[in-house]
């Protein structure tokens, strides 16, 4: 189903080959229905929230663990501490979200676009992530630990230390966007792009990078990694 597409690839017999492609990344394509105004206070657990735009809302302090958020805008709204524990958001947009301590453990995105964001230490721990689009802004102490992306893209944004250890990536695109002490540890990768990322800075997992694909620049700034991760000196 025309999963594989090479970038710059001729399309001819004499273009790349087959092992030089890379799986081509589903962004999720959401469009929102006329929306409601959220007029409630705070969340529910177990809420059900359909077409609901919550603008500049304030849910620090919320608890709404297991709600499921349907076609809906979060817009400006501060998440500080807010708990949503196994939530679903799906054919959503997050907008300009600010907090800290976000609790998204276990929770499932699909179809979900995040558009500058700027969050600190949020759990995003065995959650489940797919067709999602993080665009811009800077996330702070990202938790994905044992998460599962598939058709993630990372775009423009600042990720600073995030921690991708024992997660499962397939087809997740970095795209022009910096990683600041990433932590790799027993990650699991399948067709992931990091060729374009500004700045790849690996502090833990470098010998993970099995199933990514990385740019010769790239390759020579990892190489002293590589060659100490398995025993080989480098001296002048």
């Amino acid at each position: 189903m025309g999963g594989m597409a090479g970038r710059g690839n001729t399309g001819g017999r004499g273009g790349r080959g087959a092992k030089d492609t890379v799986a081509e990344v589903r962004r999720p394509e959401v469009r929102l229905p006329p929306l409601v105004a959220y007029d409630g206070e705070g969340l529910e657990a177990d809420g059900d929230y359909d077409g609901v735009c919550f603008e500049e809302t304030d849910l620090a302090d919320a608890s709404g663990p297991g709600a499921r958020f349907m076609d809906c805008e979060l817009r400006g709204c501060a998440l500080d501490r807010t708990e949503l524990v196994r939530a679903r958001f799906i054919d959503s947009v997050l907008t300009g979200v600010r907090g800290v301590g976000t609790d998204l453990a276990g929770a499932s995105l699909r179809d979900v676009e995040v558009v500058d964001a700027r969050l600190g230490g949020v759990q995003l721990h065995g959650a489940v992530l797919e067709r999602v689009l993080i665009r811009g802004g800077k996330i702070d102490y990202l938790n994905l630990r044992k998460a599962r992306l598939k058709d993630v893209v990372f775009e423009g944004c600042v990720l600073s230390e995030p921690d991708f250890g024992d997660a499962q990536l397939v087809r997740v695109e970095f795209r022009d966007c910096v990683l600041k002490r990433a932590d790799f540890s027993a990650v699991r990768m399948e067709s992931v792009d990091l060729r374009t990322v500004a700045e790849l800075d690996i502090a833990r997992g470098v010998e993970r990078l099995a199933g990514a694909v990385i740019s010769p620049s790239q390759l020579m700034e990892l190489a002293p990694a590589f060659a100490a991760q398995i025993g080989v000196r480098v001296e002048a």
